[in-house]
């Protein structure tokens, strides 16, 4: 595996290098040299090996469209690295899920007798094998040569993708389009779907798919650049024929298991285009996309106009450092910035979550929510530097609510369904945090309303019973501590956006409910632990094992991990575990497990129990700057950056969740982090770039500066923030909303700035 990603890493360093000698080039010429694009640092390839779950193919930035092969229907985004062959290319994607779906719309170039199942590796069918030496993947630009003899090209605008196919001479060349392939598990997969040819070159489709979200359409409308010399539909695997006794067309099809083949006869290097819109509205609204975004055959300008899009989205950081610390910056800002998607038609209807037709008024419509993820964050990211688009998403998130029988914002939302994954109401914060820090563009008090009413749904994961007792009993409810300890940090978001509209009684009912994180601290063992519905706890307890998800009392982890999940009043967690002497004793413990299996804590990024590849360790470093030691927190973040995340297919050790993992290390390496969402503060950790400049929503500046850093001079022996002498390891959100400058001074032993915290204002 290091020995392909090595080879991957070469073939990348020797295209730049390419570049740069076109430039010298250029330059001896008498032109002026052109410094490298920022979305030349891209490097899609990230994540598609091991446990990152990303996809290499290209989409426009939060677009509709990602456009990307498949190597196997099994993984969440469609592409295993280590995989060498490909079923074809889909439209739709997830970046770094957990579950798979999407996937939409399969279309497989061939040469020969057509194939309609896939196949597998041994005996292919329309799959077709593959070599990473004849791949490239680029911020807007996929392409590879088949080991049929065609080359592919894609590229993507928001709600449009086109490719290009170059095809050799064959008098049986074709072009499948698959509308029973999705990204799966099973039982999930297509109950119905449509297929429609509605001229000699114009295609359109649609198909419904019980999936990770229960009912999700999708409509799809292709144009070729030439009119098909032949083509059929295929159902079952057979020819559909027209038949007049059965009011059956040859161009036109339902069922569950339905293609669509378009064929050719072929010149050599002949290039045929294929240009496909998506809605989630109808076939029609498709065609008008398709035909707004793409109105001509012009492949290099679409290219041109996406890989221009990710130039002015990653424009909003200038950074210095080395080339591969460019390169896995900018792709975590490429990766941040993929997701949520747009889920809005050109003439701004979309489905909406009722399942009816609905019109975007006064907003922008997104979908695809990992809150449980991105709450943490990748929305306190875009607080800063995407106030625009967060607003559209907030409001995205209240027509969700306003559509729901349950009064309830999304938990987990795909497309136009919620797929009920994960836990906590962390809508909320996401809300919280954008209306506290000046994001504008919806109505506060109707977005207070949504986020109280969620708060206090008696239907929804023993809430109220909760609300009741102080905790989630582990006899009424599964996860109980994790839902306990969650729901805090929330109730804790409603409190200071109901304190800033001046709503005191809810503030102080909420502020009492976000102390609900003591309740399940048992002093007699230091870990949180399950308490049922009489007060009694769990027995046995094991703070390394978990009872399992099923039946027991944490998400996705165990006690060690979870034990630190109070952001909202960490001083106080660090008063239930004796101490900050004591608490920081703990939290060496936490890192200083052994791991039986290295291989297995290499790929999920674990260092003792703490589990960077899941997201509830996401804040954890960053406490050892409460408890005054953070010269630990130095070593442990350069521990993290330096061995979990790179410009490798497996430099990501955890699924990147929409996003989370990557703005993570965008935060970390700006040296500071939002430990408690929602908050008006950040926590320092220590900086791992020597420059970077943030440009923020309002068009100011912040700018980060690590003076002396290096591999060694990694502790921080002093900050100043806008001029000012900088003790505290803790950043008001007034000292950066309007830009400024922070100045790290670096040293190769711990120094004492931060020893003496005090507590956030």
């Amino acid at each position: 595996m290091k020995t392909v990603c090595a080879i991957t890493t070469v073939i990348q360093f020797l295209i730049l290098a390419v570049v740069s000698l076109t430039g010298l080039a250029g330059a001896a010429s008498g032109a002026e040299p052109k410094p490298p694009r920022l979305c030349d640092y891209v490097r899609p390839l990230v994540g598609t090996s091991g446990e990152g779950n990303t996809y290499p193919g290209p989409s426009a930035p939060f677009g509709m469209v990602q456009f990307s092969p498949d190597t196997t229907t099994r993984a969440c985004g469609g592409y295993v690295y280590h995989q060498h062959s490909i079923l074809g290319f889909s439209l739709t994607h997830l970046t770094g899920t957990g579950i798979p779906d999407l996937g939409d719309f399969l279309f497989a170039p061939q040469v020969g007798d057509a194939k309609f199942e896939p196949g597998d590796v041994d005996e292919p069918g329309y799959r077709s094998h593959f070599s990473h030496d004849d791949e490239v993947a680029a911020a807007g630009h996929y392409r590879v040569k088949l080991g049929n003899d065609v080359t592919v090209e894609l590229t993507a605008g928001a709600r449009a993708g086109i490719m290009r196919l170059t095809f050799p001479e064959s008098t049986n060349a074709s072009v499948l389009t698959d509308l029973k392939h999705t990204l799966q598990r099973p039982p999930g997969g297509v109950v119905w779907s449509h297929v429609r040819v509605e001229n000699n070159s114009t295609v359109t489709g649609f198909h419904l798919v019980n999936g990770w979200a229960r009912e999700r359409y999708l409509y799809f409308a292709a144009r070729y650049s030439r009119s098909f010399d032949r083509c059929r539909i295929i159902s079952g695997g057979k020819p559909v024929v027209y038949d007049t006794y059965r009011f059956r067309s040859r161009n036109e099809a339902a069922g569950t298991n339905l293609q669509f083949i378009a064929e050719y006869n072929t010149k050599k290097d002949e290039i045929i285009l294929v240009k496909i819109g998506i809605s989630a509205v109808s076939a029609a609204n498709a065609l008008q996309n398709l035909d707004a975004e793409i109105p001509d055959w012009n492949f290099e300008k679409v290219k041109d106009a996406t890989r221009d899009a990710w130039d002015r989205e990653l424009g909003k950081f200038q950074i210095e450092g080395s080339p591969e610390q460019k390169e896995t910056f900018y792709t975590s800002v490429y990766h941040a910035f993929l997701a949520p998607n747009l889920y809005e038609d050109a003439n701004g209807e979309y489905r909406g979550f009722d399942g009816n037709t609905h019109e975007a008024k006064g907003f922008t419509n997104y979908a695809v929510f990992s809150l449980w993820d991105t709450y943490r964050a990748t929305h306190p990211l875009f607080t800063l530097i995407q106030s625009a688009r967060d607003a559209d998403m907030i409001n995205a998130l209240l027509a969700h609510y306003d559509q729901s029988a349950d009064h309830l914002l999304p938990v987990w939302s795909l497309q136009a369904g919620e797929t009920w994954c994960m836990i906590g109401y962390h809508a909320v914060p996401v809300i919280a945090d954008g209306y506290l820090k000046g994001v504008k563009g919806f109505d506060a008090m109707r977005a207070y309303e949504a986020i109280k009413t969620t708060a206090m749904n008696p239907d929804y994961d023993s809430v109220m019973t909760y609300a009741k007792l102080g905790w989630v009993p582990f006899d009424l409810e599964n996860e109980s501590v994790s839902k306990t300890l969650e729901y805090a940090f929330d109730d804790f978001s409603i409190a200071q956006m109901a304190k800033a509209l001046g709503k005191k009684d809810d503030y102080e009912y909420f502020m009492k409910r976000a102390g609900s994180f003591k309740n399940v601290y048992d002093p007699s063992v230091g870990f949180m632990r399950g308490k049922d519905s009489q007060g009694k706890w769990r027995e046995p307890f094991d703070p390394l094992r978990d009872p399992g998800r099923t039946r027991g009392d944490i998400t996705e982890g165990n006690s060690w991990q979870y034990s630190w999940y109070a952001p909202q009043d960490v001083p106080g967690l660090i008063a239930l575990n004796g101490g900050r002497e004591k608490f920081a004793a703990k939290l060496d413990q936490l890192f200083s497990f052994p791991n039986a299996n290295a291989k297995q804590a290499r790929a999920e990024g674990l260092i003792g129990q703490y589990w960077h590849g899941n997201e509830p360790s996401h804040h954890t470093i960053y406490l050892y700057a409460y408890a005054g030691q953070p010269w630990k927190a130095a070593e442990r973040l350069h521990q993290v950056v330096s061995e979990q995340y790179g410009s490798r297919p497996d430099s990501l050790c955890g699924n990147d969740d929409c996003g989370q993992m990557s703005a993570w290390y965008l935060f970390t390496c700006m040296g500071f982090y939002p430990v408690c969402p929602a908050g008006d503060f950040y926590v320092f950790g220590a900086p791992q770039i020597p420059k970077v400049v943030m440009q923020l929503s309002n068009g100011k500046r912040l700018t980060t500066m690590a003076k002396n850093l290096s591999d060694k001079n990694i502790y921080v022996q002093s900050v100043r923030v806008n001029g000012k002498d900088w003790p505290t390891p803790f950043l008001p959100y007034r000292e950066i909303k309007n830009g400024g400058t922070i100045s790290y001074t670096m040293g190769a032993r711990p120094g004492k700035w931060g020893t003496n915290p005090g507590t956030p204002e």
